[in-house]
């Protein structure tokens, strides 16, 4: 595990070096910094952590924090994308939204708590905290294990009826006025 770490650091020196030294000036912060990572990132495996990692130089140009890490990490056994990622997602998909082949139930959760009319009827600077915190809130739900039900299908009739003939369209509509009086 503390190799894994130690390989996450040179890789992001490597990759994110002026970042990587602002934030580690000096090797008692690098050593702390370590240590929150180990104590983090326990519940992973040695190879989650590096694919975590390696998602992260792929998706960002920053050098991520823990708490990225966290999801970063998580994404390659629960298949979660990024906040921003999950964002696109819910206002891109076409309706009806339940037959969207979503990346994890969580995106479509948290659009619908969220609200597909405010998604669509607000900028993004509006709508993507509120989208974020639903978000957020189903990815520590998933991280602690619960399984989100997949929206279910909507699926046309398997056989649908026959159409009514001219007579018998006649005889509903003088049947719907004469129960509604009009």
């Amino acid at each position: 595990m503390k190799r894994a770490i130690n390989e996450v650091f040179a890789l992001f020196k490597l990759n994110y070096h002026n970042q990587f030294s602002a934030a580690f000036p000096d090797t008692e912060t690098l050593h702390h910094a370590k240590r929150l990572w180990l104590e983090a990132l326990a519940a992973f495996s040695p190879q989650e952590i590096m694919a975590g990692a390696k998602r992260a130089i792929l998706q960002s140009e920053y050098l991520p924090t823990v708490h990225k890490m966290l999801t970063l990490c998580a994404a390659g056994e629960n298949g979660l994308p990024d906040a921003r990622a999950a964002y696109r997602e819910a206002c891109n998909a076409p309706s009806p939204r339940a037959n969207y082949n979503w990346s994890h139930p969580a995106v479509y959760h948290a659009g619908r708590e969220t609200g597909w009319f405010f998604l669509a009827s607000n900028s993004e600077s509006i709508a993507y905290p509120v989208f974020a915190e639903h978000y957020r809130k189903l990815c520590a739900r998933v991280l602690e294990g619960e399984k989100l039900p997949v929206p279910e299908q909507l699926q046309l009739e398997e056989k649908p009826g026959k159409p009514l003939s001219k007579e018998e369209n006649a005889k509903k509509l003088a049947e719907l006025r004469a129960e509604l009086d009009i």
